[in-house]
């Protein structure tokens, strides 16, 4: 059985990465493979990375308050290659009534400050599992 592949990106200028780094590592213990772009990537970069990498999940993670900006054009991006197939997630402080509108346009989970890496490794298996996202 082929590894879920995830792609861990910063968008933006937020430069601070280390809940990046804890998620991306918790991931990899997993069993997962892992790409970690490194700060500062453009959601076209992101994107671009994410199709050449043939990944299944994409993992944001922005702390700078951009989100409502960066990830959905993310999302923009990956139906303008047709490429929604894969799962995109965040993670940052990110308001709750901001949280759902970004479930509205297509992100499947955003994760706040302190969420236990276990339920992050959990929810992308489990939606991983054949037929779990139809």
């Amino acid at each position: 059985m082929r590894k879920i592949r995830v792609l861990i990106a910063k968008p933006g200028l937020d430069g601070h990465d280390r809940g990046a780094k804890i998620v991306a590592r918790a991931l990899r213990d997993a069993g997962m493979e892992v790409i970690y772009t490194g700060l500062h990537q453009t959601p076209e970069m992101i994107v671009e990375a994410a199709i050449q990498e043939d990944v299944d999940v994409i993992g944001l993670s922005l702390l700078s308050g951009a989100h409502m900006t960066l990830f959905p054009r993310v999302l923009d991006l990956l139906r303008e290659n047709d490429a929604q197939d894969i799962m995109v997630t965040g993670g940052g402080i990110i308001p709750e009534k901001d949280a759902e509108k970004l479930k509205g346009l297509g992100m499947t989970q955003i994760w706040g400050p302190g969420t236990p890496t276990d339920e992050i490794v959990t929810f992308i298996k489990e939606k991983m599992e054949p037929g779990a996202r139809s």
